[in-house]
């Protein structure tokens, strides 16, 4: 059979597994993508299931269509009955299917993580909180912690003044939700499964539809999401869960490792299939990352190999600043270069985003382009944000955060003042900011009117209009295009706005069902979580380890490893903080193919202030013998000096016999009577042709010789 050719044992044990809910362990680089897609062909092909009988999770929208696209390659059918997509994605389709047994307005729009932050805002002014005890990021957090845990403001907890206020404001929130008829993204999932736990023709309906629910990144799941899924399998249901639980780095989002152990158990799962053949890393990185990872004691267990062979050791470079380090990288990325790997094909990870600078410095000084892959996306831009805000007024008037992002933009006149007598004026009439226009007079209401008229007309205008020209409309008519194209540096902005337009044909091109502006609008806000890709340009990649989850690179570094960065210093107070710390050490090791590059600074600058390192415990949990260092260990042993050595061959002191009987060392600050203060970082000749490359911090770097250098320690 074709459909099966080319899997190892144990991929095609999982592909064609019984009838019964198994737990594949996809460890990093194993194919699991390949298994569960090939899964839901198999299943399709041999009439175990209908394409409408398959329920599959994923944990972002291109996975998503990754696997759709797979299996239409695989399988001549149609894949339009499958649902297929997010817990986010799904609930809104679940949602907007039964919207009035949900409770909520047809066209509900979703609000994303700012826009539920400008409701909060409001809600807190209305109720006169103060903002100084109340943060609306704290209450923000508290509200979606609560929803993820399935639990609404009458279930939250409330044993003293300042809790039982904080109960209250959830309260308002959900009430002010319900009354504009917006739904934040923690409140799909909970309102999706109180429908289903409530109605319960409903939930034998989709139980009896969907026979076999398969979930990609089970680790990544939260308590609500896996009472979900428990809620949708029925007897005759079969869930195939695959996950690596040393790959759970997402608590901070309520991601529960536990699921995993408590999936086995409460679905009495006798089949747990490890996929521990790795086809991504060489053999020392895999041996490296099963060492470190032994340490964890809480994990289901298995250890990762390959037959592609033990290739390099890891390199290891130790650095007495991170100026150095960050400079040492730079020359090591251009020696890769030149040696022909392309700048794309390298990673550059990091434990935290404040790290970025000392490299981003460096890299710009040494002419390197990069690009810091997680940037500001897409949906989430100002001017997208502004649009996007008009077309959701288009479809609703009572979304009163879209009314309040656009009133005065471009702007109208408008003011606090004015706005603040609209919101009083709502408020008394338990209406929209929308509706409540005509109430008030004078300047601001002929002001807010025309803003109003200007809607309607849009609305209006809309009808008839295929998805791609109401977007188009909207921006000509909203006086959007105009503004930006009046401003100095407005063409970007112009780019987004006309790429906006690209979005929706592509969304209507893509769709096979709803294809109006709702469904548009909630396709923007569910993408909103999503990284767009950049240019096609030849950059290096910068990011942080939670970023470079999913990605693989030909070389990795994995920088500032030092106790209180990585792991970080949070983890000490945290329960399982430290292990988690090492599952994401762990995903960081795993993204490698060939090459990997772990370094540390004795000192960092970090947050206005110099830190003074020791070395991280996970580079003491990699054997010895996998490892190559490129500098002596420093540590406060005796006669360690570092030295800049390419990683390209060992590390071999350059001859420098006078800058050594002077007493100068590579990584020494020194102090110069013109350039002033500075630190050495690299060496050259012998007698009187030796000189020293000193990095002068805003005098640049200098090569002086060092017979006439005249420096003094510092």
């Amino acid at each position: 059979m074709s459909l099966l050719a080319n899997l190892n044992p144990e991929q095609l044990s999982a592909v064609t597994l019984p009838n019964q809910s198994a737990l594949i362990l996809a460890g990093a680089g194993s194919g699991k993508t390949r298994v569960l897609t090939t899964r839901i062909a198999w299943l399709i092909q041999t009439g175990n299931v209908s394409p409408a009988g398959i329920l599959a999770v994923t944990f972002t929208n291109k996975a998503a269509k990754e696997m759709l696209t797979r299996i239409s390659a695989m399988l001549p059918v149609s894949t339009r009955g499958m649902w297929v997509g997010t817990f986010h994605g799904l609930c809104n389709r679940l949602l907007r299917a039964h919207y009035r047994d949900a409770g909520l307005p047809q066209l509900f729009q979703i609000l994303d993580s700012a826009d539920q932050l400008s409701l909060v805002k409001r809600v807190l002014k209305s109720m006169n909180v103060d903002e100084d005890r109340f943060a609306p990021k704290q209450v923000q957090h508290y509200i979606n912690a609560n929803k993820e845990e399935g639990k609404r403001a009458s279930d939250a907890e409330a044993y003293d003044e300042f809790s039982r206020r904080y109960a209250e404001i959830f309260a308002a929130y959900d009430e002010q939700c319900q009354r504009e008829g917006v739904v934040d993204f923690a409140e799909l999932l909970l309102r999706s499964f109180e429908l289903l736990s409530k109605n319960e023709i409903l939930r034998e309906h989709y139980r009896a539809r969907f026979r076999h629910i398969l979930v990609d990144e089970f680790q990544d799941t939260n308590r609500l999401q896996y009472r979900w899924l428990k809620l949708l399998t029925g007897p005759g249901s079969v869930i195939f869960a695959v996950g690596d639980d040393d790959q759970s780095i997402y608590a901070f989002r309520g991601a529960n490792v536990g699921n995993m152990a408590d999936f086995e158990r409460d679905f009495h799962v006798e089949n747990v299939i490890r996929l521990e053949q790795n086809y991504r890393s060489h053999g020392n990185i895999l041996d490296a990352a099963n060492a470190l990872i032994s340490n964890n004691r809480k994990r289901l267990g298995k250890n990762l190999w390959t037959a592609a062979g033990h290739g390099e050791p890891l390199r290891v470079f130790e650095s007495q600043t991170d100026g150095y380090e960050a400079h040492w990288l730079a020359e090591e990325v251009r020696s890769l270069n030149r040696d022909g790997l392309a700048r794309r094909e390298i990673g550059v990870l990091y434990r935290s985003n404040a790290q970025s600078r000392i490299l981003e410095h460096a890299l710009f000084s040494a002419g390197i382009p990069y690009r810091v892959y997680g940037g500001l996306r897409f949906f989430e831009r100002m001017e997208v944000k502004h649009a996007l805000a008009y077309l959701r007024l288009i479809a609703s008037s009572e979304d009163d955060s879209a009314f309040l992002r656009v009133v005065n933009f471009p702007a109208r006149g408008i003011g606090a003042r004015s706005l603040e007598a609209l919101q009083d004026a709502a408020k008394a009439g338990n209406t929209s900011l929308y509706n409540a226009v005509p109430q008030l007079g004078g300047k601001a209401g002929n002001s807010l009117a025309a803003f109003t008229a200007m809607i309607a007309a849009l609305r209006h205008e809309a009808e008839g209009l295929a998805l791609p020209e109401i977007v188009e409309h909207m921006l000509a008519k909203s006086g959007l295009l105009a503004h930006f194209q009046a401003e100095k540096d407005g063409a970007d902005r112009l780019e987004n706005l006309q790429e906006l337009i690209n979005a929706a044909a592509l969304f209507v091109q893509e769709q096979d069902e709803a294809q109006d502006l709702a469904a548009f609008l909630a396709h923007a806000a569910l993408e909103a979580g999503e990284h767009q890709a950049g240019e096609g340009s030849d950059a290096l990649q910068l990011m942080t380890v939670h970023s470079a989850k999913g990605l693989e690179f030909q070389a990795v570094f994995v920088t500032g490893l030092e106790e209180g960065l990585f792991p970080h210093e949070q983890s000490r107070n945290e329960d399982d903080g430290l292990e988690e710390e090492r599952r994401l050490m762990y995903v960081a090791i795993t993204r490698a193919r060939t090459r990997l590059y772990l370094s540390f600074a004795q000192n960092r600058m970090l947050h206005g202030q110099t830190r003074y390192n020791v070395a991280s415990r996970f580079l003491d949990e990699i054997p010895a013998g996998l490892v190559k260092w490129l500098t002596p260990r420093m540590g406060g042993l005796p006669a360690a000096e570092p030295v800049l050595a390419s990683a390209r061959d060992a590390a071999i002191p350059k001859p420098l016999p006078r800058a050594t009987q002077m007493g100068w060392r590579i990584g020494q600050n020194v102090v110069h009577a013109k350039f002033g203060q500075g630190v050495i970082v690299d060496a050259e000749g012998q007698g009187p042709d030796a000189r020293l490359q000193i990095n002068f911090g805003r005098q640049g770097m200098k090569w002086l010789a060092l017979e006439y250098a005249k420096l003094s320690a510092a």
